[in-house]
Order: C-alpha cells, then structure tokens, then sequence
C-alpha cells in the first residue's frame, strides 16, 4: 500500500491564492469606507452606493476562498512512475 506524504509546507500556487486574499480583505475595507462616505453625501438610495456595497460583499467572499485555497493542506496528488 502506498502512503499519503502529507506535509505541512504550502505550495507555491497557495502562497499567490493567500496573497490575493489579503488583498482582497483590504479592498473591500476600502468599498465599505467608500460606502460609508457615499452613503452619508449622496444617499442610500443611489445605484453608486448599491455598487459599492455589492463591492464589499464580492471581495470579502472572494477573499474568504482564496484565504482557504491558500491555508489548507492539499496532499501530494501526483503518481509515481516508478510503481
């Protein structure tokens, strides 16, 4: 029977995914204080304020994602050619 190498170190691909994810925290920081500032200049009911809201819910659940690409613990999924 073959054995699951399961090591702790996270490839190169999950490394760029973390990275994305972090960027995208602090993009939709940057939506919600634009929301925020929208909402008080030009009101709630405006379409400039709904696309930033949206904004906001796009980059958080985009960045949820690739925070969990990037932290989990993908196995080594490749076949030997030697077997």
């Amino acid at each position: 029977m073959t054995e699951i190498n399961r090591k702790t170190e996270t490839k190169p691909a999950q490394k760029v995914s973390l990275v994305i994810a972090y960027i995208s925290y602090f993009a939709a920081i940057m939506m919600l204080l634009l929301a925020i500032y929208n909402g008080f200049t030009i009101g709630t009911d405006n379409p400039i304020f709904a696309s930033f809201a949206a904004s906001v819910v796009f980059f958080v659940g985009a960045g949820v994602v690739l925070h969990v690409i990037g932290a989990v613990n993908l196995p080594n999924l490749k076949i030997d050619k030697n077997n």
